[in-house]
């Protein structure tokens, strides 16, 4: 296995945790923007106001985004299992 391959299976798998990640990443930010804001116009500032609704937000963008991203997983896995004969060569 050349050091080539070694870096194109780091870099597929570093590409491969930033999509898996996103959807649930920019969920956050919105619902925590949300919040804020809403926070910010009435002055409470309670701090499960701002985990509640995000942790529902999470919870539902998994829910939405989650078979996506299991078939994405596994496709790459299977993708890097099938392609063991060919780097050990």
């Amino acid at each position: 296995m050349t050091p080539e391959t070694v870096m194109t299976i780091g870099q597929r798998a570093l590409e491969i945790t930033l999509i898996l990640s996103a959807p649930l990443l920019l969920t956050a930010l919105v619902a925590g923007l949300l919040v804020s804001a809403f926070q910010a116009a009435t002055q409470i500032n309670e701090m499960t106001l701002s985990f509640i609704p995000k942790l529902v937000a999470l919870a539902l963008a998994l829910v939405i985004a989650g078979p996506w991203m299991l078939k994405l997983l596994v496709s790459y896995t299977r993708e890097l299992i099938a392609s063991i004969p060919g780097l050990i060569n």
